[in-house]
């Protein structure tokens, strides 16, 4: 697959994940765990079922269990943390340190064999990073020493997402069909930790169980298969940066629901985003030493 190809499919995700704010506000009062299950066991069953009718569920068996695991505690380590996080330190916050995750792929990637990091890629993630915050913030976040510990678990929420982004590059071969186990996997844990630890609170109206329905089929379904292209196959670097229209565009949705109001920040967001993404691109756009290895491509 070409990688400008790959790119446009990987972007998919960042515009799936827009969506997560809005159908998690509206899945309200499911907990958080259940969520995760209830999303994950939709998404890799659909994703089963792909395979299937694709005929790929043979070339499953191959995949190395150390590949499955790695996918597993992507997906899900990666949600656990980062609700875990919110229950321990503020949201905005904590919010802001998890989405330390695009910064970190851009960073990261700079490590893969073919793969070398122009200043563009710095200043494009810094810029990027700084949109980021302004929306997560609010304008202006206020670190206090009480949630330390929630900030710890924010931050290897963002380490988590982005080591499993990153090493996914090295597993190019593994068919993307493998995410559905990675899914259903996840949903194994998640039934687990919430008759565990939480109470069971099903949906309450048809708007939550749609809510509940629209992320499992894609913000928590769709989205890893697209993303597993992107990462693979597409310009690592180029998604990275793009991850932080994430926040943008999700906020933009929720003005658009009525659920949050326009602002000077979201504005100043915009601007930063917008100049980040360029910035990546024209430096993935440079001539020399900085391409993929055609084995990882």
């Amino acid at each position: 697959m070409p990688q400008t190809k790959a790119t446009a499919i990987g972007f998919i995700a960042i515009l799936l994940w827009a969506l997560l704010a809005l159908f998690t506000v509206g899945s309200t009062p499911v907990p958080p765990l259940l969520l995760n299950a209830i999303c994950f066991t939709l998404g890799g069953g659909l994703g089963l079922l792909w395979s299937a009718a694709s005929g790929n569920l043979r070339a499953l068996r191959q995949v190395p269990w150390t590949v499955y695991g790695l996918g597993t505690l992507g997906l899900f380590g990666y949600h656990a943390l980062y609700f875990s996080a919110l229950r321990l330190a503020p949201a905005a916050e904590a919010g802001l340190i998890a989405y330390l995750w695009p910064l970190l792929i851009v960073l990261l990637s700079g490590l893969l064999p073919g793969e070398t990091l122009r200043k563009g890629h710095y200043f494009g993630a810094i810029l990027g990073f700084c949109g980021a915050a302004l929306i997560v913030s609010g304008g202006g976040a206020g670190f206090q020493t009480q949630y330390l510990p929630g900030y710890g678990l924010a931050l290897l929420c963002a380490l988590t997402w982005s080591g499993y982004s990153v090493l996914s590059r090295r597993f190019a071969s593994v068919p993307t069909s493998s995410v559905a186990l990675f899914c259903l996997l996840s949903a194994v844990a998640s039934w687990g930790l919430h008759f565990l630890l939480e109470d069971t609170r099903w949906p309450d109206s048809l708007l939550g169980w749609g809510s509940v329905l629209g992320l499992g089929l894609g913000p928590v379904g769709l989205a890893f298969f697209v993303w597993d292209i992107g990462v693979k196959q597409g310009n690592i670097q180029v998604l990275g940066t793009l991850s932080y229209a994430t926040p943008l565009l999700s906020t933009l949705v929720l003005v658009m629901a009525g659920i949050a109001q326009l602002s000077i920040s979201l504005g100043l967001a915009a601007i930063l985003i917008t100049l980040a993404a360029l910035c990546a691109a024209l430096a993935s756009k440079e001539k020399g030493p900085s391409k993929d290895d055609p084995g990882l491509s």
